[in-house]
């Protein structure tokens, strides 16, 4: 599989260091696309903090990875579903630490979701 960064530069706002206009990906023969994922316990309950959702719904996510003989290098999309702007500078810091140097396309939106205890929902797409 070979990625390219698309980042034009004229004609558009710049991409900012944690954020890439678009990746092309050739080479891929799988695709993953993994629901929307909530920082959940094994039991299907929600922590409190913002935090430990944080950190479970990026580990929840690399188990769905695991699954299906993937990475979170194979991540090339990710969409964050946010309960509240305020934590939109905590996700992308749990962002870039779950992907460490690696930049894929982003978007986040700020819902309500199907629970109140549940403050993010991250879906990905993956490709190997």
């Amino acid at each position: 599989m070979i990625e390219r960064t698309i980042n034009p530069g004229e004609g558009i706002y710049p991409a900012t260091p944690d954020y890439v206009h678009a990746l092309e990906v050739t080479g891929a023969h799988r695709q993953l696309f993994v629901s929307g994922t909530m920082g959940l316990e094994a039991s299907g309950k929600a922590p409190e903090s913002l935090e430990e959702q944080l950190d479970l719904v990026w580990a929840n996510l690399r188990r769905i990875l695991t699954e299906a003989d993937m990475t979170t290098d194979n991540i090339v999309r990710v969409t964050s579903y946010l309960t509240d702007p305020d934590i939109a500078e905590r996700n992308q810091a749990a962002r870039l630490k779950a992907l460490g140097d690696r930049r894929v396309p982003t978007t986040a939106i700020v819902v309500q979701t199907l629970k109140p205890d549940w403050l993010i929902e991250i879906e990905i797409v993956a490709a190997a």
